[in-house]
């Protein structure tokens, strides 16, 4: 027999933005929950746990997205709660929100297709985030730098809201969304609150193993050819202080694989001996995106934003379009070495 959990008290400093999104959410009923393009295993934690608890309120809600939820991840989304945006069927459900919930990112054009739609709606915006650098676009903003991921700031809101509500169905997606954004907590700004934190949500008999499993050892056969491709293109630069690889389009075709599945490929060149930074580009239809890791104090994020891009200190990312591969590999690790320690 499983004892119920005693939830944690939220954080203190969130307690008066708490307070007022549980007022947005008492006073309205119908809402939209969206994230960013190619979302991640924290954004569509946020967005299945959040949609869960507000059904639980007895509210309508639909999470929308850019893109298909990736193969690994639809462990969480049994009930196909997760729709891929479709502006003929869904404009119309955006417009008529109360309130558009927006997790895991505070930038619009990192809505890609719902962007022009979200904007316009004159429903309440929301935005409950951990990244650097908000726009100002919407109407409230829910924001720790500091948290581990957006589900660790989103646990704090469900338990001031009615820690009661929480069960299984909201637990696991919180868990997986903190162990993938933490890299199954080991990045460093996991602390003893995350802990305590996971502490709680293991109490709802979440299987750690059964959710590290579903993520990152139910490869396909593509996405392992896809890493072999991309680990024979890995580089080094500045005395192996830089490393770097390389995903173009005809690597994704060879393997019949997307860009989606190259999450965590990032990892591989950050695990060679001496490396400070890691580079991953990847070639798709209409652009370049890049993602960019370092270790310690190396800012990151302030590279990714000399290519229009952003995030976190050691973790960032740009999107690029109508540019050349070569040109913006070259340029990136020549803008790269004033970073280096």
């Amino acid at each position: 027999m499983t004892t119920k959990p005693k939830p944690l008290s939220p954080c203190p400093e969130l307690t008066s933005e708490c307070a007022k999104v549980k007022e947005i959410i008492q006073n309205n009923n119908k809402f939209v929950i969206t994230s960013h393009v190619n979302p991640d295993g924290d954004s569509l934690g946020c967005e299945l746990a959040l949609a869960r608890f507000l059904k639980k309120l007895k509210k309508s809600v639909v999470i929308l997205n850019h893109n298909d939820t990736p193969a690994f991840y639809k462990f969480l989304d049994t009930n196909s709660e997760l729709v891929k945006f479709n502006p003929d069927y869904h404009q119309k459900i955006i417009l008529n929100a109360d309130v558009i919930f927006i997790v895991d990112t505070n930038q619009p054009d990192r809505l890609r297709s719902l962007e022009p739609v979200v904007v316009q709606s004159k429903s309440t915006k929301v935005i409950i985030d951990h990244h650097l650098d908000a726009d100002d676009f919407a109407d409230f903003y829910l924001l720790d730098e500091d948290a581990t991921s957006t589900a660790e700031i989103l646990y704090n809101l469900l338990v001031s809201i009615d820690s009661s509500i929480i069960d299984h169905d909201i637990a696991q997606p919180l868990y997986t969304a903190i162990m993938t954004d933490t890299g199954s907590f080991r990045f460093p700004r996991t602390d003893t609150e995350t802990h305590h934190i996971i502490a709680d949500l293991l109490q709802y008999d979440v299987d750690p193993t059964a959710v590290y499993s579903q993520v990152y050892e139910s490869w396909s056969l593509g996405r392992m050819r896809l890493l072999g491709e991309a680990l024979d293109s890995l580089k080094t630069e500045y005395g192996g202080k830089l490393a770097y690889m390389v995903c173009i389009q005809k690597m994704f075709e060879a393997t019949g694989t997307t860009e989606v599945e190259t999450d965590n490929f990032t990892n591989y060149p950050m695990s060679i001996e001496g490396v400070q930074v890691g580079l991953l580009f990847n070639e798709l239809d209409d652009g370049i995106k890049i993602s960019f890791r370092s270790k310690g104090d190396i800012p990151i994020n302030e590279l990714a934003k000399e290519f229009s891009g952003g995030g976190h200190k050691n973790a960032a990312g740009a999107r690029l379009f109508n540019v050349k591969l070569d040109d913006i590999v070259k340029e990136v690790i020549k803008k790269a070495r004033k970073y280096l320690q």
